[in-house]
């Protein structure tokens, strides 16, 4: 039986779509791109005949010239392939449209289904969302065409001119506004044209342009080929999982638990597109589901997976398998904290691709909260510049950049004159090494590509499942073993053990000095150039110093409250004073940390508490006395450096701050200027009596200092009745079961593991697992309901008895959770089990922080 493969799945989706892609310029959005990066498809689509892949945000009327398959005609056809809602990307495929004026036909394939579309609430379209867009789409293009013809007969020869100068140049110049214009004129149709034939011509363009929408489901970011997430800037991942309610603790996760699942319009979009998603991922694959949940939000989405069944999807031959939906919000303290996970690292620390998906729906709120999540886009930079640079002395200097960047600025430029000047200035450019090392920032960048393997070695796959010191380790191996398949000799020596910089850095450059070594071992000279990037000490220093912080309030969590706060206490009081001292890049490589840094643990502390302290306090897990230090803390650090923490819930309040701590400021250096030049003469006792209206003015600004304090505490005690809400998120009645089964389970390696190496340990172990939902399928359903009167009910199933395990965090997973479920599976009496985990987007220390004290929270 063939094994459960996602990457091989997703290549095949593509390969079913080729007659559309053969002649076709490819157009993908953000989401898409993200997707098919770490796919590596993009050879796929130039291999299935297409003329050229572009962007979909950002694309140019040059697009229609760029010919990678030069035996074939011009492209008269472009191919859409989208992660968003017709109507997010509405705007961005009118504008491809307008520009291509030789396109007859255009086909949209959307990740979104049509269910999809009629259920969301800020959607346009109903049930039969592709044919609505597709009339709607033609009827838009229509308008475009009959406003651009009368404005052409109403401009004369001068709109003449302008038309025949820009297509001359390659194309009009297209504005990002919704109000495109399009240019459906010639130079020579132009001189005729009256107003009587506009009509006729935009009868033309109707007949011209076929327009067809399609589903394809498959758009994921597959890390390896059973471990994906989705891509951050699609609609399934934007949509928000909570409304604003008294359970809700960010709109980018689940709200907490209380039992209760929601119903018709309380469902939240993100829960129906994740629904939506497993559904048509399923199908793909060909697996009929069991479905187990854990969490309020995943049983809304296991019972809207189950509705979706029918008798059909039931009775067909397919492999059965498990999947287990959970909660992030159930274990949040995973995501918080900085663990053993070089995956984590390097997208902690990697730079990431600036958003593409800024123009989003002009109703940028909803009642009950926001319609997108601007989440971080997965597609990290990273810096091959360090390891393809040549040296200074050798003739032929940065030729490589050189090239590449003439390239895009010639190719960029309008107007010949100014290209031959902008070439010449950009020689001179280059000639510098400090202005080429800022070029290459920008265009030697490396990606990530889960399908890049060498003689059958997927390392993406491989580092997942290992720990930070393992995973370097591993990558010197392959770097020695890719060294001696290309007999290339290193003059450095390399020591046994632990992976260091000194070790890495000279092996990737050796094997990156020739173009053919470089092309052959791409895939492992990306990842070992991301690790050694990761593993520099100016970003290791930061994550070292968080986790030796966790670990500590891990040990005062065991002793008594106490101690917890006053550690809590301590490191808000250390970040105050690298703030008051001055953040910048040498506090990151000495590892200090910053009072967002302070905050982060400070929610990692409280989480701490609500698990071993939940009946401590009246409210909250610490005394009154011990909040009380800690909110202080919070507002002398928040007043001494009021530009460190631009957070949510300061909001309408940081101008103030920023204004009175610079006039502090000036008034410390006019005292210090006033006490060095102290003088009296005879004539200043003449003015010694006015020293009132001085202290009148001093009066008025410490009012204005209690007033601006008053007011920064209020705000301090909203945080932390946030706080709160998270050290009680184990306090409902299924977390106690849950906490009272964990204490019969809890042997001393077990203990400091995830929520979901616990949760798979005991499923693969066949032991209960309290507040696990089974949602039974449609025959099930028919046998408990009607035949169980007879004794022909059906026994309920196990997630064990399965051979194809499907694991799915609603709100997100991280690399850590990965590997300890790759544990909790070699760990288990059926290690041959094909587990495949999912989760709505790969989250790190970072995201967590947006999540919760940032803009969503």
């Amino acid at each position: 039986m063939a094994t459960v493969d996602v990457i091989k799945c997703c290549i095949d989706s593509i390969g079913q779509i080729s007659d559309e892609i053969r002649d076709a310029i490819i157009y993908l959005d953000a989401g898409c791109t993200e997707s098919f990066e770490f796919l590596g498809a993009f050879s796929l689509f130039l291999e299935l005949g297409a003329h050229a892949i572009c962007s979909l945000e950002k694309m140019s009327p040059l697009d229609k010239v760029v010919d990678w398959n030069s035996t074939s005609g011009p492209a008269k056809k472009i191919v859409v392939i989208t992660s968003r809602l017709l109507s997010d990307a509405h705007r961005y495929i009118l504008r491809c449209l307008s520009a291509l004026q030789t396109v007859c036909s255009c086909a949209i394939f959307t990740c979104i289904s049509e269910t999809g579309h009629s259920a969301y609430p800020e959607s346009p379209l109903g049930p039969d969302a592709y044919r609505e867009y597709e009339s709607l789409l033609v009827q838009d293009y229509e308008e475009l065409a009959r406003k651009s013809l009368m404005n052409s007969s109403h401009a004369g020869e001068s709109t003449v001119k302008e038309s025949t100068s820009a297509e001359d140049e390659g194309g009009s110049q297209l504005t990002t506004s919704e109000e495109e214009t399009l240019n459906f004129s010639s130079a020579a149709s132009a001189q005729n044209l009256y107003e009587d034939s506009v009509i006729d011509r935009t009868e033309d363009v109707r007949k011209k342009l076929k327009v067809s929408v399609h589903h394809f489901p498959l758009v994921l970011c597959p890390f390896s080929p059973r471990f994906f997430v989705l891509p951050s800037e699609g609609s399934v991942a934007e949509a928000y999982l909570s409304a604003e309610h008294d359970n809700s603790i960010s709109f980018g996760l689940p709200p907490i638990s209380t039992g209760t699942t929601a119903d018709g319009e309380d469902v939240p979009p993100g829960a129906t597109l994740t629904a939506q998603f497993l559904y048509h991922l399923a199908a793909k694959m060909d697996l009929k589901l069991e479905i187990f949940s854990l969490g309020d939000t995943s049983k809304t989405v296991g019972k809207l997976l189950t509705d979706m069944s029918s008798l059909y999807d039931v009775g067909r031959r397919k492999r059965s398998a498990g999947l287990l939906l959970i909660d992030r919000t159930l274990d949040l303290l995973t995501p918080c904290c900085h663990g053993d996970s070089l995956v984590d690292r390097m997208f902690s620390s990697l730079p990431r691709r600036d958003s593409l998906s800024q123009a989003k729906s002009s109703q940028s709120q909803v009642k009950l909260g926001p319609t997108y999540l601007q989440r971080s886009p997965l597609a990290a930079q990273i810096p091959l510049n360090n390891f393809l640079r040549e040296d200074t002395s050798s003739s032929d200097h940065f030729q490589l950049v050189e090239s590449v960047e003439a390239f895009l600025r010639g190719w960029n430029s309008r107007d010949s004159t100014s290209q031959m000047v902008e070439l010449v200035n950009l020689c001179d450019k280059l000639s510098g090494e400090k202005s080429s090392q800022d070029f290459q920032s920008d265009l030697l960048c490396g990606s990530f590509v889960s399908t890049e393997n060498f003689h059958g070695t997927p390392y993406l796959e491989a580092i997942l499942e290992r720990r930070t010191k393992d995973g370097a380790m591993l990558i010197k191996k392959w770097l020695q073993e890719s060294l001696r398949r290309e007999n290339i000799s290193l003059n450095a020596k390399i020591r046994p053990g632990y992976a260091s910089k000194s070790d890495l850095q000279p092996m990737i450059k050796a094997l990156a000095k020739s173009q053919s070594s470089l092309a052959k071992n791409k895939g492992i000279i990306q990842l070992a150039a991301a690790a050694l990037f990761a593993l520099d000490e100016t970003h290791s220093a930061k994550w070292d110093a968080f986790n030796s912080a966790e670990k500590i309030l891990n040990v005062n969590a065991g002793d008594t409250s106490q101690s917890l706060a006053a550690q809590l206490s301590d490191l808000i009081n250390k970040s105050a004073l690298v703030s008051s001292q001055g953040n910048n890049k040498m506090d990151d490589q000495r590892g200090l940390l910053s009072l967002q840094d302070a905050l982060l643990l400070t929610v990692v502390g409280y989480i701490l508490a609500g698990e071993n302290f939940p009946s401590s306090g009246a409210v909250g897990p610490f005394s009154w006395q011990e909040e009380h230090f800690m909110k202080e803390a919070i507002v002398d650090a928040i007043v001494e450096n009021p530009t460190v923490a631009k957070l949510k819930f300061l909001q309408g309040l940081t101008q103030d701050l920023e204004a009175n701590f610079n006039r502090k400021s000036e008034e410390k250096k006019e005292d210090l200027s006033n006490t060095e030049s102290i003088d009296f003469d005879d004539d200043d006792w003449g003015s010694w009596g006015d020293e009132d209206s001085g202290k009148d003015k001093r009066k008025e600004q410490v009012y204005d200092d209690m007033q601006l304090k008053l007011e920064l505490r209020d705000r301090v005690d909203n945080l932390f009745k946030f706080f709160h809400k998270l050290s009680s998120l184990k306090k409902n009645i299924s977390f106690r079961e849950w906490s009272q089964a964990l204490s019969k389970f809890n042997d001393d390696p077990y203990s400091n593991k995830g929520l979901l190496y616990k949760v798979l340990s005991r499923l693969l172990a066949k032991y209960e697992v309290p507040g696990l939902e089974y949602h039974s399928s449609t025959v099930g359903r028919l046998f408990k309901s009607g035949f169980g009167r007879f004794g022909l009910g059906q026994a309920k199933p196990s997630l064990a008895d399965h051979d194809v395990i499907l694991v799915f965090v609603v709100g997100g997973i991280n690399g850590v959770e990965v590997r300890e479920a790759q544990e909790a599976l070699s760990e288990s009496s059926r290690p041959e089990v094909e587990l495949v985990l999912g989760g709505t987007t790969l989250l790190t220390p970072n995201d967590m922080f947006e999540l919760l004290l940032g803009d969503y929270c």
